[in-house]
């Protein structure tokens, strides 16, 4: 009786685990459908491109040496499917490929933050071979350290020095950001986004509904995200966990959301759907840290808190000539490391020294390493685009078709 009870756990919690992943396998859908709205009209169909290749990249790579690197397991060449788990008395909760392909989806969120800070002006193949290495070596090099738990260089583990990252606001975002902004610091501004003056020119998007399905899309798939990581549901322990989790990530878009209009209201005196856009989603990165032990207030305090500060990172970047079309490096750094630090407000198992180390740990090593891989790109092949191309749009230059042909292009 035992045995068919752990079975049916067994059953139940590899479903929902594979449903999470799905879940976050959809939020690449969000992500090319914000950038693409939030893009110029000619250079929508490279984004495009860009998303969906990045994505086969990740998955191939993790597959290759990804996995490998962060955890040990092997996916070359050979399919783990769980079948000798056969007892309660076996660790395992779900099938191995589960895990597998739950993790294999956060690598490439973590890469399609990338695509959205550098749109406009790198070169398509460019930005593959970066994807490359950061899918098959950067990310999961940072994340043997972190949730594979093995001592970062052989020195230090960060979770004996009270790190704790639930689903990723540093693991995956603030590791996203920052590779996003060596690429940033490598490849230069668009061409007319800031004045001899030291002005800056908003150059809008092309597509805001487009925008603004595409985060409705992403705050759906982070129910997966940080639901999926609870990593079980088939007991009452962790269903009741998993219920907290997904109320929290709720209610902290919710307040990131308002905060950033009502900032954008106050500064500009405009309602800036932009910023209310980037607001759901700084609420979203800011709870990922720990959306299991926050009440529904906090959490919704922590994503307001989270959506008032990303409004002031745009602001600050565009004038230190930082140039984030979509404002990823804000919405996933800046507020990716908020996340990290509000942890030990309301779980005692982190501790504030450990969260900086570890955010230092994972920026230092993904800056550092993306910077080197950007500047070995551009010697080998070039990182941008001419400037002709971009003033034709990387549309016609790298994918020889436009994604409204039957609109006159704005230039």
């Amino acid at each position: 009786m035992e045995n068919e009870i752990f079975q049916l756990q067994y059953a139940l919690d590899t479903f929902y685990f594979l449903v999470c992943g799905a879940l976050v396998m959809w939020m690449a859908a969000g992500f090319a459908m914000l950038e693409a709205g939030l893009v110029r009209s000619k250079n929508t169909v490279e984004i495009l491109t860009k998303n969906v290749a990045l994505f086969a990249v990740a998955c191939t790579m993790y597959m290759v040496c990804g996995y490998a690197v962060m955890y040990g397991g092997d996916y070359l060449l050979s399919t783990i499917t769980g079948d000798g788990v056969t007892g309660a008395e076996e660790a395992a909760t779900y099938a191995p490929s589960a895990d597998f392909f739950f993790q294999v989806v956060f690598v490439a969120t973590a890469m399609s933050i990338v695509s959205g800070a550098v749109a406009e002006r790198m070169k398509l193949f460019s930005f593959l071979v970066f994807a490359v290495v950061m899918t098959g070596f950067i990310y999961p090099m940072e994340g043997s350290w972190t949730w594979g738990g093995n001592p970062v260089f052989g020195m230090y583990t960060l979770g004996d020095l009270g790190f704790l990252d639930f689903a990723g606001s540093g693991i995956v975002h603030m590791a996203g950001a920052a590779a996003a902004l060596a690429g940033v610091v490598m490849i230069g501004a668009r061409k007319g986004k800031y004045g001899p003056n030291g002005e800056v020119n908003a150059i809008p998007g092309a597509n805001l509904p487009l925008a603004t399905l595409g985060t409705f899309i992403l705050w759906l798939g982070w129910f997966g995200f940080n639901g999926g990581s609870v990593l079980a549901t088939a007991s009452v322990e962790s269903a009741n966990a998993v219920a907290v989790v997904f109320m929290n990530t709720n209610a902290a878009a919710a307040g990131g959301c308002l905060a950033a209009l009502l900032t954008a209201k106050l500064l500009f005196g405009k309602a800036d759907l932009t910023m209310a856009l980037n607001g759901c989603l700084a609420g979203l990165v800011a709870i990922t840290a720990g959306p299991d032990t926050p009440t529904a207030l906090l959490a919704t305090l922590f994503g307001a808190v989270g959506g008032v500060l990303v409004v002031f990172s745009i602001t600050t970047l565009d004038k230190m000539k930082i140039d984030d079309p979509v404002g990823a490096i804000s919405v996933h750094g800046v507020v990716g490391l908020l996340g990290l630090l509000l942890v030990p407000v309301t779980n005692d198992g982190a501790s504030f020294s450990g969260q900086l180390i570890g955010a230092a740990t994972i920026f230092g090593w993904v800056f550092g390493v993306s910077l080197v891989a950007f500047m070995v790109i551009k010697m080998i092949m070039g990182l941008r685009v001419d400037e002709e191309e971009e003033y034709e749009g990387s549309d016609i230059a790298e994918c020889g078709m436009e994604a409204y042909p039957e609109f006159t292009s704005a230039r």
